[in-house]
């Protein structure tokens, strides 16, 4: 792999970039100065079909140029933009720096816009209209891809329409979440539980603790092997929104629903990130998004 990403291919394009140029006006230059012998009547002496002849007429002078003028744009194009590979050429273009500029640009005219929602909190932003409309499309843009289009999640993807939240569910809550993201992490914790049979207890009694149906004789058998839960999910199992850990007394399964999915998640745990969206968003775009997502929970009919 190395091979592809050495500074050989860089000098091989380009040296086949100039010689493919080069040979180029080289034929030119000959096939000026070669003479083609004709005969009296300015005929190269072929015939075909018994009288049709071949002229020895010269191409049009402006004919030639054009081919000249490409000649000479290649070597002007290739020494004012990268187009060897081995520099940068000399006006120092690249797409990259294209693209950023561009975006700055766009950034630079919604400006005026955006400063305008950033003095209201984000609970007034979701009464407002327009900021609703401009917070939905940067949804739809960065977050639809995992919370879905209307924003009810999917397996391990988070519903943002109800009031479960992994965390207290605040404006400064969901502001963090977006702009740092999140890591949500339970270890495998089959070895503090006990035997394989103690797992299976312990899942049959978390089960009873939403009212899910269970086999009460195993939950009781697991309820005592509870405590290597609560420290994060809480005596209860009410959850903890200090840590993000969920509250198993609902009936919202992010992970997987039944006895086999809390022992799949009690023996190898689980590994959720949420990347961070302060190099895609500025503040400003987070500050309206903000204000759209926590409106999804708080609006009668979510948007």
């Amino acid at each position: 792999m190395s091979d592809f990403v050495s500074g050989f291919w860089s000098w091989y394009v380009a040296i086949i970039t100039l010689v493919s140029i080069t040979a180029c006006g080289v034929l030119l230059w000959l096939t000026d100065k070669t003479k083609v012998q004709s005969a009296a009547d300015n005929t190269t002496g072929h015939v075909w079909d018994g009288d049709l002849c071949e002229m020895n007429n010269p191409l049009p002078r402006w004919w030639k140029w054009m081919f000249v003028i490409t000649v000479v744009f290649a070597f002007a194009y290739a020494a004012l933009y990268p187009t060897l590979g081995v520099s940068d050429g000399k006006l120092g273009w690249s797409s990259a720096g294209q693209h950023a500029a561009e975006v700055q640009q766009v950034k630079d005219s919604i400006a005026p816009l955006y400063a305008k929602f950033t003095g209201m909190p984000p609970e007034e932003l979701a009464k407002d209209s327009q900021a609703l409309a401009i917070g939905e499309r940067l949804y739809l843009n960065n977050c639809a891809q995992c919370h879905g289009s209307d924003a009810r999640g999917s397996k391990s993807f988070p519903n943002l329409t109800d009031n479960d939240w992994l965390g207290d569910g605040t404006v400064a809550h969901i502001k963090n979440t977006i702009t740092n993201g999140r890591q949500g992490m339970m270890p495998p914790m089959a070895a503090a539980v006990g035997s394989p049979e103690d797992v299976r207890n312990l899942a049959q009694y978390v089960l009873s603790l939403s009212g899910s149906p269970h086999d009460s004789v195993q939950a009781a058998l697991g309820k005592s092997k509870f405590g290597v839960c609560a420290a994060c999910h809480g005596p209860e199992g009410k959850g903890m929104a200090a840590t993000g850990a969920p509250n198993l007394t609902d009936q919202i399964w992010l992970h997987g629903y039944g006895a086999e999915a809390i022992i799949k998640m009690v023996n190898e745990g689980k590994n959720n990130v949420m990347p961070a969206q302060n190099a895609k968003l500025t503040s400003e775009q987070i500050h309206v998004l903000t204000g759209y997502v926590w409106n999804l929970s708080h609006s009668a009919k979510p948007l």
